[in-house]
């Protein structure tokens, strides 16, 4: 008896776990038949994908906290490689974590598995020479973005512009009120949203600047209601402990960062695509981001773009402050929020242009078109 096509999903952090899964569920809406392997999270688990790792083992970012994880990372890539050699997928979704992944790829194809990769690396920010690789180990590159697809083709790339997954991830806009009701928030208090990020390293290095900004902002807000999204990938006890002595204690909700922007007045956000759904939320944010010194300043040489946040970027222009390294102090950021805090031009300005990105991002469906284009790689006898 033949077994039922398999294929390898390989994904890290809390937004690739996420996004995999809806890909995922919509191959499988398609395809009853299909099986899947490999790394991932709690999203990918719940779709019925046997994970043979947990992507939090790799979910590290930056030269100093990536050299100490190396041998268990190359061990988590000598163990799927070996096991797509044994079980012979039909095809492989690589989804994000290029450091990772690219170097996956290319064992995948030596072994002559498809590989269909979603969610771009962002060469197109730096080390723009990684095309070259791209091309020769990728045969789709589903891209999130809309200027991704045009970059792709013209190195000769097979890419393909599928929609952001942000788009449908992100729940219906509603008022503030709305969203604190469904979080059992306080109605009528002032709220400010923190989100840290999905990796302990920007916990460690981003949360005690945002417990700062909160304290400062509290004493000046009687009565501010912190609200802290917890990634699945993070322990509640790493977020409660940076909040101890602070005077400031928060309410932690599990997941559900969109929401948790949306019931708030101001959001601080560390860069990534959680700042692209803070956007997406229509309130007023600030983004931040610091890293070891030896990452910011290799990043900085070779940055080819004039800003970090994915909402600056895909407005050609500064919508939201972005206070990188030593400028992300628990002043700025004060300072940055109380500009947009409340009704007037700043804040005027800051909605509009996110009211643009929203636009330019499209219409939903970003999984289903990304399945359509994985079914095209699967070879006849698995269709």
């Amino acid at each position: 008896m033949t077994p039922p096509p398999r294929i390898l999903v390989v994904a890290g952090e809390a937004s690739g776990d996420s996004h995999a899964a809806d890909l995922v569920a919509a191959l499988q809406a398609r395809r009853p038949d299909l099986t899947f392997f490999g790394m991932g999270g709690s999203r990918l688990a719940a779709t019925g994908v046997e994970l043979l790792f947990d992507a939090r083992e790799v979910s590290v970012m930056g030269i100093t906290e990536v050299l100490p994880r190396i041998p268990r990372i190359l061990q988590i890539m000598k163990g799927l490689s070996q096991a797509a050699a044994e079980r012979r997928p039909v095809a492989a979704i690589l989804v994000d974590i290029p450091d990772f992944n690219l170097r996956l790829a290319k064992k995948l194809k030596a072994l002559g598995i498809p590989v269909a990769y979603y969610i771009s690396p962002m060469i197109w920010a730096w080390r723009r020479g990684r095309v070259h690789t791209i091309k020769r180990l990728v045969d789709r590159m589903l891209c999130i973005l809309p200027f991704e697809e045009d970059f792709y083709r013209e190195a000769g790339v097979s890419a393909r512009y599928v929609g952001s997954p942000v788009v449908e991830q992100i729940p219906a806009p509603d008022s503030p009120l709305a969203f604190r009701t469904q979080l059992g928030l306080k109605p009528d208090a002032p709220t400010l949203a923190l989100l840290p990020g999905s990796r302990m390293s920007e916990i460690r290095r981003l949360l005690p600047t945002m417990v700062d900004t909160a304290k400062t902002l509290s004493a000046e807000r009687p009565g501010l209601q912190v609200v802290v999204p917890v990634a699945p990938t993070i322990p509640r006890e790493e977020v409660v402990s940076r909040f101890e002595g602070s005077g400031v204690t928060p309410v932690l909700i599990e997941g559900r960062a969109p929401e948790v922007v949306g019931a708030s007045d101001a959001a601080v956000v560390a860069s990534g695509t959680a700042a692209l759904e803070a956007g997406l939320m229509q309130r007023p944010l600030v983004v931040i981001y610091r890293v070891s010194l030896i990452t910011y300043w290799v990043g900085r040489m070779m940055l080819k773009v004039a800003f970090v946040s994915l909402v600056n970027l895909l407005a050609g222009r500064r919508v939201v402050p972005e206070l990188i390294q030593g400028e992300a102090t628990p002043e700025r950021i004060a300072e940055e929020v109380r500009r947009v805090w409340t009704p007037g031009t700043p804040r005027d300005e800051m909605l509009k242009g996110l009211a643009e990105v929203r636009g330019r991002l499209g219409e939903s469906g970003a999984a289903a078109r990304a399945a359509e284009s994985v079914m095209e790689l699967l070879p006849p006898r698995a269709i």
